[in-house]
């Protein structure tokens, strides 16, 4: 019987709606990240960083990219005869089938895939936070301590705690009590949503709560966990986490990337982040093209001047283009003559000549205020935006657009324009 001491369950079937457009076609998880990346790969490259081989990956929502991102498993070293990686949706089963309906059901659903490996520990992890951290340093944490659960927990400033699940631990970071969201929080440890259950309690747990709606680990497995004694311990992580869930929260962790000294290095030694990779070419920046301070991805030709900008793979900027504080993602052609500020353009996109984008003042966008903020311009992944077109600020634009949907070849700051379809 194969045995595995810990195998890790990756929940990566959200839709992330706080990104927009940017999630309309494609999984949170597959979303581009500094310039060669994609979301997942954090969580996936601290797994085999971790010496955790056995990874199970529940996708849901548009799921294409990321199954052909992570195939068999090749770049992570996950393709093994035996644990590796496995690509787990939902199935039809013979008597009721049903989506993944909350975090805890995704894994409910998956009894069967981790009962096949007899293991003692289950990691339970989020596909769509940007960090490193070595689980394995958290599992002997788990067994000194003699927990059922461990929680990777996170100090935030207590003017922030409202915003998150919070863990009041004793002075052996015992959990004692947990609130969600609290109004008035007792303490700052946020919950990450990074767990380590034992095989046992995390079993017992699923089975007796499978028949609530929406099952949760936040709502249902931990609070179960707690009312039948199970010694729950908090685990403090203080290295470098980012929840990209918004489109602020991922241009603000992109620009992080390419600070003089950034705060998470993407470029050390002994932690590699793994990705699957296209075959590029290399760079090329033409004779009077300028770069500073940016991360160019390989295939990339530059013939105009980008400042302080994640590039992608594979994309063209023309001459006498200005490209500032922007994200572009692969794939991507902007024109001649065009002036780029705070943008972020989602793959596969054409930008024609003469294109301003984010000009002019801030106006609070009409139709989703809440995600398109911050003065940033949004371009949805395929979206075409004809020659000498301006775009304001806080604006989305996402299709296949042609200048008659521009009045005056303009669209506004604060405004949407969607195209049908899409």
């Amino acid at each position: 019987m194969i045995k595995k001491e810990m195998i890790a369950m990756l929940l990566a079937g959200g839709q992330g709606s706080r990104l927009g457009v940017l999630t309309s076609k494609v999984a949170k998880p597959a979303v581009a990240f500094g310039g060669k990346y994609r979301i997942i790969d954090f969580p996936l490259s601290n797994c085999i960083n971790s010496g955790v081989d056995t990874v199970g990956v529940l996708t849901q929502y548009q799921p294409l990219r990321l199954n052909t991102h992570i195939g068999i498993g090749i770049p992570w070293d996950l393709d093994r005869n035996i644990g590796g990686v496995a690509v787990l949706p939902p199935y039809e089963k013979s008597s009721n089938s049903e989506w993944y309906t909350g975090t805890a059901n995704a894994i409910y659903q998956n009894l069967e895939y981790m009962e096949s490996f007899n293991p003692e520990y289950i990691l339970i992890l989020s596909g769509d936070h940007i960090y490193k951290m070595d689980y394995e340093v958290m599992l002997d944490f788990h067994k000194a301590n003699g927990a059922d659960v461990t929680i990777a927990v996170m100090p935030v400033p207590i003017e922030e705690a409202s915003r998150f699940g919070i863990m009041i631990t004793d002075e052996n970071k015992r959990i004692t009590d947990f609130e969600e969201k609290p109004e008035h929080p007792r303490s700052n440890l946020a919950s990450m949503g990074i767990y380590i259950f034992n095989w046992k309690t995390l079993k017992e747990a699923l089975i007796a709560n499978a028949s609530q709606s929406g099952l949760d680990f936040g709502k249902h497995v931990i609070p179960y966990c707690h009312e039948k004694g199970c010694p729950l311990y908090a685990y403090e992580f203080n290295g470098y986490w980012k929840d990209v869930g918004t489109l602020n929260s991922y241009w603000e962790a992109n620009m992080e990337l390419i600070d003089i000294v950034p705060e998470f290095n993407l470029y050390e030694e002994y932690w590699k982040i793994y990705t699957k990779s296209e075959i590029q070419p290399p760079q090329y920046l033409a004779e009077d093209s300028v770069v500073e301070r940016s991360i160019i991805g390989e295939g990339t030709e530059i013939y105009g001047k980008v400042y302080n900008s994640v590039i992608g793979c594979g994309v063209t900027i023309g001459k006498n283009t200005v490209v500032r504080d922007s994200i572009i993602m692969n794939e991507t052609r902007i024109g001649d003559n065009c002036e780029v500020y705070k943008a972020i353009i989602a793959e596969n996109a054409v930008i024609g000549n003469h294109v301003k984008l984010g000009y002019g003042d801030e106006v609070p966008n009409d139709t989703a205020p809440h995600i398109y903020n911050h003065g940033i311009v949004t371009v949805g992944e395929k979206s075409v935006i004809p020659d000498g077109i301006t775009v304001g600020k806080n604006s989305v634009v996402f299709g296949e657009t042609k200048l008659t949907d521009y009045e005056h070849s303009f669209l506004p700051s604060g405004k949407t324009l969607i195209k049908a379809g899409e």
